[in-house]
């Protein structure tokens, strides 16, 4: 997990943040909007008025929202033109259900600087007081907000802004970043904040911890409830989870309840396996657009090879449990997958893939994942342990897997563009 005045030091403030323009001998610049309904024809019609009387373009920006247009054009224009312009654009487009303003402006106003970070809040339901909060926090911390835009509207409610921190130096975002983890906890919706930019579309390896994040249970706890331990196991299963427990000794204390079973058991526990809501959108989403994923487990990989192969996962590794005469010996054999070997497999993922630990993310819940969180280049914590979040990147607090698309900045739209041409659209109803 790169650190914040890590990230924050490799933004260059002045480098390439605003876009030199020059106006040709005579122009004037000038702001032109037009607003109204949607309609077909609206930007043909606007330009080629504007062409009419030898406007020169300077920037564009177009963008429909449930129906309604939005069309902004920064232009140079003959002042000795503008109402005859002004009027032309008024008649022309009022055909179209538009209205249109014409602006003078004193002097070229240069294209703001490049936002700085990306915030994406998610939530069930999302309020106007959340970001009015939001907002108020940015502002206290020079912060500006500069573009919004609705990321996705099921299972929740997710919104992106773009953002430009008044200092982007070394450091300069840590401050908010912890004034926004607390603002998360008091509101209830998830704020992910993270450095904007090519790294974050950079991201390609995506490793996911599997019990309690990939899939709704705890396998351990599901074959001892077939020696009739479950509870006892969960108990110890907790406490490693809070990092109380040194992991590999809780894990051989739980196997060791599972002596006896007969080997058999591992398969009825493999068909019972239920994945995180969402699971199957998120790996499929990452896949079509070329992520390697993988699951890194301190369960059973028994248990966990089926599914991994149903899902199409790159890499998957887990504990080996010992099977003698058809009998679980209580054992486990190999190396064990403790929260030191999570990251070694996260690093030997990355390189086996030909990959920067700043193109990686991994996801988990447990005090078991801290290491494997930290090492990534984003970390996420999914409805995790305090031990966990407390060190994370981000944390999601809703039980919905493809909210780390959202983080990523893929939008549901996206999604479900994807999949309706492949097919897979699919959705559940949340009241189901």
């Amino acid at each position: 997990m790169s650190s914040v005045s890590e990230l924050d030091a490799s933004f260059a403030p002045d480098a390439a943040n605003s876009l030199q323009v020059s106006l040709q001998p005579g122009l004037q610049p000038a702001v032109i909007t037009v607003t109204g309904q949607d309609r077909p024809g609206v930007t043909a019609a606007f330009f080629r008025v504007l062409s009419a009387h030898d406007v020169q373009l300077l920037d564009v920006e177009q963008s429909h929202f449930r129906g309604h247009l939005s069309l902004a054009a920064y232009v140079g224009i003959n002042p000795k033109r503008e109402e005859l312009l002004r009027e032309g654009l008024t008649e022309t487009l009022r055909g179209h259900g538009q209205r249109v303003n014409l602006e003078l402006v004193a002097g070229i106003k240069h294209s703001l600087p490049r936002s700085t970070h990306v915030a994406v809040v998610l939530g069930d339901p999302v309020t106007a007081g959340d970001v009015s909060a939001l907002g108020q926090t940015l502002a206290n911390y020079g912060a500006n907000i500069d573009r919004i835009r609705g990321i996705a509207d099921y299972p929740i409610t997710g919104l992106e802004l773009s953002i430009t921190v008044a200092d982007p130096e070394a450091g300069g975002g840590t401050a908010l970043r912890k004034a926004l983890a607390e603002l998360t906890g008091q509101l209830g919706v998830d704020i992910a904040f993270e450095r904007a930019g090519l790294i974050r579309r950079s991201k390609r390896l995506i490793c996911f911890d599997c019990d309690s994040t990939l899939i709704t249970g705890e396998v351990i706890e599901m074959l001892a409830a077939h020696a009739g331990r479950e509870a006892e196991v969960a108990a110890v299963t907790e406490r490693a989870m809070r990092g109380e427990l040194d992991f590999e000794e809780s894990l051989r204390e739980r196997v060791a309840a599972l002596k006896g079973l007969d080997a058999a058991v591992i398969d009825a526990v493999a068909a019972d396996i239920e994945l995180t809501p969402g699971a199957r959108t998120t790996i499929r989403t990452l896949k079509k657009m070329g992520y390697r994923t993988a699951v890194v487990s301190g369960g059973f990989i028994q248990v966990l090879e089926d599914l991994a192969e149903e899902l199409q996962l790159d890499y998957v590794r887990a504990n080996t449990l010992e099977i003698v005469d058809g009998k679980l010996t209580g054992r486990v054999t190999g190396k064990i997958v403790d929260r030191a070997a999570k990251a070694e497999f996260l690093h030997e993922f990355a390189a086996d893939s030909n990959l920067e630990m700043h193109q990686t993310v991994a996801v988990g819940d447990g005090a078991n994942d801290i290491d494997m969180i930290s090492a990534a280049g984003l970390g996420i914590a999914f409805n995790a342990k305090p031990a966990l979040r407390e060190i994370a990147d981000t944390s999601v607090n809703h039980p919905f897997l493809d909210e780390v698309l959202h983080i990523l900045g893929i939008s549901r739209e996206e999604i479900d563009g994807s999949d309706l041409e492949d097919g897979t659209f699919h959705r559940v109803p949340l009241n189901a």
